[in-house]
């Protein structure tokens, strides 16, 4: 003899087990898709509106470049080195296949100098400068500075937020430029000693397709690499919840979104480019 309602029970527990799973991943996917790029909007907003807000934090900015500085120049010389040799090798071989060799110069600055500097340069920037800011503002988060900050009447995003993001973004023109010269001078040496390239011709086709333009709009692409940068490690880093286990998951997602958003920011920028500014010929 059975008991009634013991099947009916199961099949319930079964259907609420579903639909609480159901509902978890649709909560998930609208968390994702909505609300979180909705919260980094609006953080966006008030940091771009704390920026008017005087005084600036100079001391704070120049604290932060300073250490961005000191934890990136090094590695990005060191990417920049092989990476330019990598395009001179590559780039040069298919030249010399097309019969075009005299242009190797005029095809590595434009692949360094446009595209590979400004990526480089937000790498580094997001990989270093960005997890560390993060971790500084988690911290500060977890420790309940940032609320004892909100009751003193101190706005943590004018105090802590903007001198940061400036500073990154102040600090990736010059680590572009900086990549431009490191992989333009690692490519020459490349193309020279493993290519039996010749130098005259590798320095006199420097200008031969590349033009001023380029140059600027790798400049804009690493200042606005920077912003992002800074905007979503201030962003993580103030929301990071948990203790310590919280802060690590904040900086590893500041690394990912930030390589997303990164990729996704200078194919935008890269079709505008094209689409506005007439290419030079040879």
């Amino acid at each position: 003899m059975s008991t009634p309602g013991i099947g009916a029970d199961q099949e319930g527990g079964k259907g609420g087990k579903a639909s609480a799973t159901f509902r978890k991943i649709s909560d998930g996917a609208a968390n994702v898709a909505i609300r979180e790029p909705g919260r980094f909007f609006a953080l966006c907003l008030d940091t771009f509106r704390a920026m008017l807000v005087w005084p600036f934090q100079w001391r704070e900015f120049i604290q932060q470049a300073w250490f961005i500085v000191s934890v990136t120049v090094v590695p990005t010389m060191l990417v920049a080195i092989p990476f330019g040799g990598i395009l001179s090798l590559q780039v040069g071989g298919l030249i010399r296949q097309l019969g075009a060799q005299s242009y190797t110069g005029a095809t590595a600055v434009v692949a360094i100098v446009r595209e590979a500097s400004p990526l480089v340069t937000s790498l580094l920037v997001a990989g270093a400068a960005g997890s560390a800011m993060c971790a500084d503002i988690g911290s500060r988060k977890i420790r309940e500075e940032i609320d004892a900050m909100e009751v003193l009447g101190i706005n943590p995003l004018h105090r802590l937020v903007v001198p940061r993001m400036l500073a990154c973004a102040f600090v990736a023109l010059f680590l572009n430029g900086l990549v431009s010269v490191v992989g333009l001078a690692g490519g020459y040496v490349f193309n020279v000693m493993l290519q039996d390239g010749t130098p005259g011709a590798y320095l006199a086709s420097f200008n031969a397709i590349a033009q001023l333009p380029d140059l600027l709009q790798a400049e804009f692409k690493a200042f606005v690499f920077g912003i992002t940068a800074g905007l979503v490690a201030a962003y993580k880093g103030l929301n990071a919840k948990g203790g310590p286990k919280g802060v690590g998951d904040a900086v590893n997602q500041t690394v990912v979104i930030t390589f997303m958003l990164l990729f996704l920011e200078n194919f935008l920028i890269s079709t505008l480019y094209f689409q506005f500014v007439p290419q030079k010929g040879m």
